[in-house]
């Protein structure tokens, strides 16, 4: 049986070094709803990925349900960030590693 997460990558906008206190705390009130949702999987800052903030990987039925929760989180909506999804397949020991 295929599974599949969604890779949301947080790309900083123009506006992001205004990214206040408040932004934040939304951005974080947003995560743990998709936490209690059983939604997310990982999310995090990430170092060394020039212009990137950071990542959110969603476990949803549906490409796009992940897309529909890329466009609610904060960030986005209020202009600091912009997004990329992707698909990821995962390998690992039930299905062999996609052997």
């Amino acid at each position: 049986m295929e599974k599949w997460y969604y890779v949301m990558t947080i790309k900083k906008g123009k506006t992001y070094n205004k990214v206040t206190k408040a932004v934040i705390t939304r951005h974080v009130e947003n995560l743990k709803k998709l936490d209690d949702d059983g939604k997310l999987v990982l999310c995090g800052p990430l170092k060394g990925c020039p212009g990137v903030a950071g990542m959110v990987i969603f476990k949803t039925p549906s490409q796009e349900e992940a897309e529909e929760l890329c466009k609610q989180e904060p960030l986005v909506t209020e202009g600091y960030a912009t997004y990329t999804l992707a698909a990821l397949q995962v390998a690992d020991k039930e299905n062999n590693y996609l052997l």
